[in-house]
């Protein structure tokens, strides 16, 4: 298959080998230092047990026009990123092709073949302009859940830390025979890719546990161990998932594990810093608006008060604008 990765990161570059090795033309779309690192060196990726994996026959480039289109566009972006590149992804693009979004939160194309009265509406806060509907084919579009967690460590180099699971679906909930092939795709380099029949419940599930532990840990500078086992932070985590709970519910969504058996499992995760917490330490902008202002969204739609999450958003938000205008970084280091 010829698949195209938007992003070379942690998760695309992640996915990227393992697809390559497995035997893909791959093409990576990136720049800067990761294009001339793997022009050079191929993508490398460095599993837990350390073995070193390399795919040398890659193709990188920052030149859409050059890529052409493909069988399969993977958008490895976060959401924030994504609207500086909606104009050239079309490049990508034939009446064949299929695009799968591997972002984290609320995605820009939520109630397409959602049905009911809000069906085709525009989720403001991850698409405020509608450039991302737009420009990028909501048809061709494959939603996905991403659980793995990787690091970009050096430019061209991964290393994963845990996980291998993608679940896929169609956005109307049918096992098409494009979505089961990519799904095969996948498995064959080594994922977990379950075709699914509702794709946005498993995303409000994941999403669940980032629109809570990822505030409260930029904000607090915490892990997730230490914000389930604060007794008061705990607390504002419950509050935040119960109003979750209750819009997701109204749209349909029923959660297949329950409120306290979530926090316990991110509690089980341990001294792991939140994707949130080490862009706001790398001086980073966050992904605040899909994961937590998205939903501070569809509570206003499904009439839910979520004076809880509305706290944490407007805090990250503040957060988020002091380190742009002082273009720094906040991050705990020992006393003197």
């Amino acid at each position: 298959m010829k698949i195209a990765i938007i992003g070379a990161g942690a998760i695309g570059g992640y996915v990227g080998v393992k697809l390559a090795l497995a035997g893909e033309d791959l093409t990576f779309i990136v720049r800067g230092a990761n294009l001339r690192a793997i022009r050079s060196n191929g993508m490398k990726l460095i599993m837990q047990d350390g073995t070193e994996h390399v795919a040398s026959n890659v193709k990188a480039t920052d030149s859409y026009s050059e890529a052409g289109v493909q069988d399969l566009v993977i958008l490895a972006l976060k959401a924030h990123q994504l609207d500086a590149v909606a104009d050239e992804v079309g490049k990508l693009v034939g009446p064949d092709t299929a695009i799968v979004t591997m972002q984290n939160g609320i995605p820009y194309w939520y109630f397409h073949k959602h049905g009911g009265e809000l069906e085709g509406r525009q989720v403001q806060t991850v698409d405020p302009t509608g450039t991302l509907a737009g420009k990028i084919p909501v048809d061709q579009v494959i939603g996905c859940v991403v659980y793995p967690a990787s690091e970009l460590i050096a430019p061209g180099v991964v290393r994963h830390i845990e996980g291998d699971r993608f679940p896929l679906g169609e956005l109307d909930g049918s096992v098409s025979e494009r979505v089961t092939r990519i799904a095969d795709c996948f498995t064959n380099a080594g994922f977990k890719a379950p075709v699914l029949d509702n794709i946005r419940s498993e995303i409000w599930l994941k999403l669940w546990g980032n629109l809570t532990f990822n505030p409260i840990s930029a904000l607090t500078h915490s892990t997730l161990v230490d914000i389930c086992q604060f007794p008061l932070t705990r607390a504002l985590a419950a509050n935040m998932m119960t109003e979750a709970q209750t819009i997701a519910n109204k749209l349909g969504i029923e959660f297949r594990v329950t409120l306290d058996k979530r926090i316990a499992g991110a509690e089980k995760v341990g001294k792991h810093k939140t994707s949130m917490l080490q862009d706001v330490e790398a001086g980073r902008e966050s992904e605040v608006d899909a994961l937590v202002g998205s939903v501070v969204e569809l509570g206003r739609l499904t009439d839910t008060p979520t004076p809880h999450i509305d706290t944490a958003y407007a805090l990250v938000k503040l957060l988020d604008r002091t380190v742009a205008d002082e273009a720094g970084q906040v991050r705990l280091q020992k006393a003197a």
